[in-house]
């Protein structure tokens, strides 16, 4: 009961798969999330690629997944509740697109910073989400490249985008 009382939820067993495969101890597990800086929320449609960044960013005790939601409004709604300092968003999303989901974010969690992780990689899609106040883009097909690097970047305020794209060569 503390710990959900220290970080404002319940934790789910599953969030935390990783860490067991990492030898770290029940214990440990309990007390990681408080001791963890960067809260991320993970919003994709696509459940096997949110699994994929969750495992990815679990791997280090520098995340924590504070929640994982699969449309543009549950997005908006968790980002308010949560107040993660990352939201990992995708454009293509159900019920209300990733670009209008970061505007809606951006007012109600003015600090989370928001990387989006797309399938997109055409520079007008990548400039709309950098205007709408995206501090990142990620194409997945470099995820498994670029996500961690990403996150670390716009973590410590930087700006990141993806590279093999059209907007990285057309800005030069």
């Amino acid at each position: 009961m503390l710990l959900a009382e220290l970080t404002g939820s319940a934790l789910r067993a599953d969030r935390y798969d990783g860490l067991a495969s990492c030898g770290i101890t029940a214990a440990l597990r309990e007390i990681w999330p408080v001791m963890s800086s960067t809260r991320v929320l993970v919003v994709d449609d696509y459940e096997p690629f949110r699994r994929y960044i969750c495992a990815t960013l679990g791997r280090s005790l520098d995340y924590w997944i504070v929640g994982e939601v699969s449309d543009g409004l549950q997005a908006v709604h968790e980002a308010e509740a949560l107040q993660p300092d990352v939201i990992l968003l995708d454009i293509g999303l159900p019920g209300l697109d990733g670009l209008e989901a970061a505007r809606r974010i951006r007012k109600l969690s003015p600090d989370a910073k928001i990387l989006f992780v797309s399938q997109e990689s055409s520079t007008e899609v990548i400039e709309a989400a950098l205007n709408s106040g995206a501090f990142g883009y990620v194409v997945k097909a470099h995820a498994a490249c670029e996500l961690l690097a990403a996150v670390e970047t716009v973590c410590g305020g930087g700006k990141y985008v993806s590279n093999g794209n059209d907007y990285r060569t057309t800005q030069r």
